[in-house]
Parts: C-alpha cells; structure tokens; sequence
C-alpha cells in the first residue's frame, strides 16, 4: 500500500494551527469530539512504521536518529514497531466503526498483521531483535502490552505459525536479566502476553516484579523506580500502566496478586489526577527528568484509565479528551517533529537533538502513541461524547474555581 492511500483516509480533518492561545479547549478539532484530530496524529506516526514493515523495508527506510557516542542499530527496530503497537492495539482491537474511519482500521489492521509477522519471520530482512542486548527486553514488553490490549484483532488473527514464533520470541527475552528497577515489570508483561497466548508463563517473574513494586511505593501515588524515587514521568511511561495490566491478566492466579489490585488501581487514580493538574494552559507539561523525548506518551497512565473507563471521579472523560488533546497537538503538531519522509525526530517540542539520551534512538520515540489508547473507546462512549472541558490547569488560570487537591493517604 502506497503512502498516499493509508493517508487518504487518515486526513479526516484538516490540521490545524498550534496557536498556544489560553481558551476553554486550546487544542480544537475539525469535528465536535476531537477524534478525527486524533487519528490524523496517530495514523502519521503509524504510517512509516507500518508500510514499511509489512513490506519487508523497514531496516532500509527507517533512519536512526542517536547520540553521537551511541549504536542503537540492533535495537532499534523493535522499539518503533513494539511502542507504536501498544499504544495503536486499543483502536485496532475496536469494533463497530462506520465509514472512513472502519475503512481506515481495516487498512491499519492488515498492515499490523502484515508487520507482526514480518517481525518475528526469521527469513525476512525485518527480522527483529529479542536476544541481543538488554534493550530487546523492554521492547518485547510494549508489544506484549499490544497482545494484551488487542486479543480479537491481534492475538486471534495471527495465524499458527506466526503465534507460534511470536510465543518462542517472547520465550527468548528470559536470558536477559532484567534490572533491579521499572523493568521488571517488563518481564512480568512478558509473561502476562505469553499467559494469554496459551503458552507456559512463570508465575516467579511476575509476582517478584509485584511484589518488588509493592516495596517501592513512596506515597500519594508515585512509586520509586526501584528502591529510589526520581522524578521523571516513569510512572506513566511504564510502572503503573504495566502493573495495572499485568493484575488485569493475571490477577486471578494469585490471593495476594488479586488483593493488590484495588490498592494499585487507588494509586493510579491519584497520579492520573496529578498529570491531569501537570498540563499548562498551553498543553505544555514540565520538562522534567528522563526520556522526554517520548513527548506525549508520558501521559499514558491518563490514557489508560480512560480506555478502562476507571477515571477518577475528579477527572470527567470530557475534561480528559481535552487536556489529552492539548498534549497531543502541543508535542506532535510542533514544527520539525517529523522529518522530510514522515519519521519522529528526537525532542520534545520539535527537532532537539540533544534531548536524547544514548539510550534514545528513532524507535524509541514511538512511544508517543500510547496517549492514543482512548480511541479504543466507541465514537459513541461518553468519553467521546461528553462536552469539552478545561482542563485543571486551564481553568485555575483563568481564575476560575477549581477544587482544592489532596493527597492519597493509605494505611499498608
């Protein structure tokens, strides 16, 4: 499929300008919902990865994009196709669409299909990474996040053979030992997609990664990435999406894996209400701490628990659909944020090279898509549906009444 015709359907509405103007929604769209905007963004981001990888050029076209003193080229690869996936596996995973956009999904579903198992075909040139180095390990996991996210359209569809390879890759990433930190949630997520693929799953992995995260919570809902807290947006981009998951897929095993959940679902409630309060007027966030080049993706978390439809009662689905917007247009509608053929550049608000750690590389930056996770939800859903409203931070200052926060007090 050539680029012009995924686009086709995907243009539908027109851009609009980032203006930074403070007003009751500042990141508008063409339609009354927003959600043709949204698909307009992730179709730009899924496009390049996509078409070339069902078509067996990715490791040609793809550039990669690193620090000076950095080899991210065996690693690369994954990390687009694994990232884009988890956050595009919600809309892929939908039913019920009509019109342009069902045209648009069913041309998106065969190309992921297409992709998945060009990926995991040992023959192909697009063959991917899952052994090589650590990285293979983190990446393995948004895909299997991919899995969980999209049962009908991704794990169902795949044919024998590719589930087949599919399960030993993800097998594979178990001799990379993970570190004492966010990642072993990694390999708890492995396991959880290898649980739902039918294949044997190690229960050890996933209740360590558990239980270690347990230890590692420091209150009002923020966990430590590892025994010592920092303050980045790694919460979002991967502890508490990522526990939330994993209880939701194996919760059921275990007495004390099913005790948790209330509690790690209290906790994401609290910091999806401090990231919603995180957004400026201008859909700007603070730049803080690591991997900020993952732009928008650092609000997954408020993403996910609109997708679960386990928004806290503080945060109503209109006002989310607007901050996330705001976020989305702000981080992806900067100029320079793709490149001449339609890659992510490194940065966060347009082309910074230097805010790219040496772990930080073209795919990595494809975690973007994750703020995307809500189109899983109808057109229809309330979510959709709802009435815009200004976010927290919009309204505060314009000096409207906003209610007073508090923190999460809990009694472990």
């Amino acid at each position: 499929m050539e680029r012009r015709d995924f686009l086709r359907a995907a243009t539908l509405a027109p851009a609009v300008a980032l203006t930074g103007r403070s007003a009751p929604v500042e990141a508008g769209a063409a339609d009354d919902t927003g959600r043709a905007r949204w698909l307009q963004h992730l179709s730009r981001l899924a496009d390049p990865v996509l078409t070339n990888l069902a078509g067996g050029t990715l490791r040609a076209q793809m550039p990669i994009e690193q620090a000076a003193d950095a080899d991210r080229k065996a690693v690369t690869h994954l990390e687009a196709f694994g990232r884009l996936m988890a956050g595009l596996a919600p809309w892929l995973e939908l039913s019920g669409l009509e019109g342009e956009e069902a045209r648009l999904q069913a041309r998106t579903r065969a190309l992921a299909s297409n992709a998945l198992e060009v990926a995991v075909d040992p023959a192909s040139p697009d063959a991917m990474n899952f052994t090589r180095e650590s990285q293979p390990l983190v990446d393995a996991a948004f895909l299997a996040q991919a899995i969980l996210r999209a049962p009908t359209a991704l794990r169902d569809a795949m044919s024998a053979e590719t589930k087949r390879r599919l399960v030993a890759a993800l097998e594979s990433t178990r001799a990379i030992t993970p570190g004492f930190n966010n990642w072993l949630l990694f390999s708890a997520s492995v396991e959880a997609a290898l649980k739902t693929l039918g294949a044997s799953w190690d229960h050890l992995r996933v209740d360590y990664a558990l239980r270690q995260h347990e230890q590692w919570y420091k209150g009002d809902g923020l966990y430590g990435d590892g025994p010592q807290f920092h303050w980045d947006y790694y919460n979002s981009f991967v502890i508490q999406p990522m526990l939330l998951d994993v209880l939701e897929t194996c919760g059921g095993d275990s007495p004390a894996w099913s005790e948790m959940r209330p509690r790690v679902l209290d906790r994401a409630q609290r910091y999806a209400v401090i990231l919603e309060r995180l957004i400026a007027p201008d859909g700007s966030f603070p730049a803080i701490g690591r991997s900020l080049a993952y732009r928008c993706g650092a609000f997954q978390l408020l993403a996910a628990l609109a997708l679960k439809r386990q928004l806290p009662e503080a945060l109503p689905g209109g006002q989310v659909r607007a901050a996330l917007a705001a976020v989305i247009d702000r981080t992806l509608g900067a100029p320079n944020t793709f490149d001449a053929n339609g890659w992510l550049t490194i940065g966060l608000a347009g082309h910074q090279p230097a805010l790219g750690e040496r772990y930080i590389s073209t795919g990595s930056l494809y975690l973007s898509a994750v703020a995307f996770l809500p189109l899983g939800l109808s057109p229809s859903d309330p979510f959709w549906m709802a009435a815009p409203v200004s976010w927290t931070s919009a309204r505060l200052w314009r000096g409207e009444a906003v209610p007073i926060d508090h923190a999460l007090v809990e009694n472990r």
